[in-house]
């Protein structure tokens, strides 16, 4: 059990969807007030153990998203129990976190202090991170005078290079040009080929979960559809875009 690093048992998630945000409001004083009820997630079970590196796969809405969310505590399960084991790094949305007002150094600090590092490692970290971003001369420069992409660099060197347990990557290696995109493809093999490292990689692409990964999940309007080789997965996953 101690290998064990992510553990869903019967989880299930429930979303109230209003007609309006006036009545979503309204709703927390008048319990009254309707709604319609979306499972987002359907009664999920399964496990990673340490140093895995697990695909999952899904159309849009199958509830790939809610899973991540859940797994980094940004939402929590209507039903079932979830653990997490480990230092949890999410390439997710790179850019959240940051205060446009702060340098992009001040930002490395803020977003190293919400991961959990204490201000002596993220010094440590500090120079690895700018030179990864390749963003050394805007360092020192606010957040919002940044383009997207300098954003999105940022997020990612941040992520990538504070020594993760558990690595989540949604489709954010596309940041960038060609070249960055090659870099951050490198950097994130060398984390998962470490011993330990678990990576959850969610991605549309076949080819590239086939490059990172021996195992998949495929999820199907919120319920588990597959579970096992990456190979069977994938031709699963195939099946359900038929459909």
């Amino acid at each position: 059990m101690s290998d064990i690093v992510i553990k869903f048992e019967h989880v299930t998630k429930k979303y109230k969807l209003f007609k309006s945000e006036k009545r979503r409001l309204l709703y927390t004083f008048c319990k009254k007030i309707k709604y319609n009820e979306k499972k987002a997630v359907d009664d999920v079970s399964f496990e990673v153990k340490r140093g895995e590196a697990v695909a999952l796969f899904g159309k849009n809405g199958a509830g790939k998203s809610t899973i991540l969310k859940m797994i980094t505590g940004v939402c929590f399960p209507t039903e079932g129990n979830i653990e997490v084991k480990g230092r949890v790094s999410a390439l997710l949305e790179l850019t959240s976190g940051f205060d446009p007002e702060f340098t992009g150094r001040e930002n490395i600090y803020l977003k190293g202090q919400l991961l959990g590092l204490k201000n002596y490692e993220i010094k440590e970290l500090e120079q690895t991170i700018i030179d990864f971003a390749e963003i050394a001369e805007y360092i020192d420069q606010p957040v919002r005078t940044y383009s997207s992409g300098m954003k999105a660099r940022l997020g990612f060197s941040i992520n990538v290079n504070i020594r993760p347990e558990i690595l989540i990557v949604d489709e954010a290696l596309s940041v960038g040009d060609e070249e960055f995109k090659n870099k951050c493809t490198k950097k994130v093999n060398e984390i998962v080929n470490k011993d330990e490292v678990t990576l959850l990689f969610v991605t549309h692409s076949t080819a590239m979960a086939k490059e990172f990964c021996s195992r998949g999940i495929v999820m199907e309007k919120g319920k588990l559809k597959f579970d096992g080789s990456i190979d069977d997965a994938i031709a699963t996953y195939r099946k359900t875009l038929k459909k």
